[in-house]
């Protein structure tokens, strides 16, 4: 079996602001979009996030330039993705990417299906009364049936917008870093992440341990630049879209 990239993340706190001038973002290239998130729409009125909860995430994304739509599977397992969602290709305007996902001590496998959009054709569907699901086009609607089958995507509601900001490849230490602010409602959150892929010639464990070593280096690094890591092991999205959910509840 092939070995899979490792991306690593790492949730910062405190004020975002500060954090992206200690880390010196103004180096890397930087990308603003708007993004939102598809969820069940009766779970949402209660405050709940079944789908994410399932683990189905559908992301718009929409900027001036290019948008795109990702329906991802996280987590999931190898046995799961089947036919020619067994393993990763690029077909475009398709982008199929399977790797595992490591935030603080949690590590998972995440299989996403990304479509590139001009962003105007996917604005109509997160509008208020748009219905997400109509933009999700036949290959992703194939990736799910094959790989989710019991993922329902009826009655969908958009949860947004977020504001993304984007830094690539900021040099912090001697990793190429990547810093992405997102801001909602009152709230900012902020995360790093890398990733660390497979060499020829390696073995599960020594891709793991080369994983773990640059994932304690990144820790280092940040903590050397002055910013406060967070305790929280849950991505970004699940927490932007658990407080999204319980304000669209009140």
């Amino acid at each position: 079996m092939d070995l899979l990239p490792v991306e690593i993340k790492v949730n910062i706190e405190g004020d975002v602001a500060a954090a992206l001038s200690a880390l010196d973002a103004s180096g890397g290239a930087k990308t603003t979009r708007r993004i939102w998130f598809a969820e069940d729409r009766e779970g949402v009125a209660e405050g709940q996030v079944p789908l994410l909860v399932g683990g189905v995430i559908v992301r718009f994304r929409v900027g001036s330039g290019p948008g795109d739509l990702t329906v991802k599977l996280r987590p999931c397992n190898r046995e799961q993705l089947v036919g020619r969602f067994a393993a990763p290709f690029e077909a475009e305007p398709f982008t199929y990417k399977i790797e595992a996902d490591w935030s603080g001590t949690n590590r998972v496998l995440a299989a996403s299906l990304v479509h590139d959009h001009q962003s105007q054709t996917l604005s109509g569907a997160v509008e208020p009364g748009g219905d997400p699901a109509s933009a999700i086009d036949e290959v992703q609607g194939q990736f799910l049936h094959a790989c989710a089958p019991a993922v329902r995507l009826d009655g969908l509601v958009a949860l947004g917008p977020i504001l993304s900001t984007k830094f690539d490849d900021v040099q912090l230490d001697d990793l190429d870093v990547d810093l992405e602010a997102w801001s909602v409602a009152g709230l900012e959150f902020l995360e790093a992440s890398i990733r660390v892929k497979p060499k020829d010639g390696d073995a599960p464990e020594d891709l793991t341990a080369r994983a773990e070593r640059k994932q304690q280096k990144l820790k280092d690094a940040m903590l050397a630049s002055g910013v406060n890591l967070s305790e929280h092991s849950e991505n970004k999205t699940r927490r932007v879209l658990t407080a999204l959910a319980q304000a669209h509840q009140s």
